[in-house]
């Protein structure tokens, strides 16, 4: 990316959308080093085909993509490869998209902003829906497992300024969610939700 290449923000609590051309990339940047983006992506020519966690993990018989990794979509064809990664390389693959049921069950009382409903909002932007929330890819975002298997709520191993880079395998709509979370510790241990920054190169 050359040093005049613009970079949008995607505001704290809000989603962006983005279309792909196949072979195009998207860098997107973790400016202050403790923000979980909820990453999606779609088929352009088909949005019932979509980047599946469930199938990619299936692929790579492993539960962190790594620079390199080819993304893969519910029909099990890359959708977007992971080409570049600055940071430690820790991001979710269990942990599905927040929504309103989980912020009940976690005792809030009013509307909160959550993915599902940045997922919808930012699809909506550009004129598309989905028919469904897939489970999102969780940039940044640390869930460390124990032996016994269970989960925890880790922070961000991230630094400000660290990024990735995805190229497109086929024309898609890639989804952006700077996660509302702020009741558990995935966004740093203060729990502010933090913009971050894209760019189409």
């Amino acid at each position: 990316m050359s040093s005049d290449t613009p970079l949008n923000i995607v505001p704290p609590r809000r989603g962006r959308a983005v279309k792909l051309s196949c072979g195009q990339t998207l860098k997107i940047v973790n400016t202050h080093g403790t923000q979980v983006v909820d990453t999606w992506c779609f088929n352009a020519d088909d949005m019932k085909e979509f980047m599946s966690m469930e199938h990619h993990r299936a692929v790579t018989q492993s539960l962190f993509p790594a620079e390199g990794d080819l993304l893969h979509s519910n029909r099990r064809r890359p959708i977007l490869q992971l080409e570049v990664d600055t940071s430690p390389g820790r991001h979710d693959t269990l942990i599905a998209a927040c929504d309103v049921h989980r912020y009940a069950l976690l005792g809030c009382n009013s509307y909160h902003d959550n993915c599902t409903d940045n997922l919808h909002a930012a699809l909506m932007q550009i004129g598309l829906r989905a028919d469904e929330c897939p489970s999102p890819l969780n940039l940044w975002m640390n869930i460390p497992v124990t032996d016994a298997g269970a989960t925890e709520w880790g922070t961000p191993l991230s630094q400000p300024g660290d990024y990735v880079i995805l190229r497109a395998m086929m024309d898609c709509i890639v989804v952006m969610s700077t996660c509302p979370q702020d009741m558990v510790p995935i966004n740093g241990t203060d729990c502010i939700v933090k913009e971050v920054q894209y760019a189409v190169l």
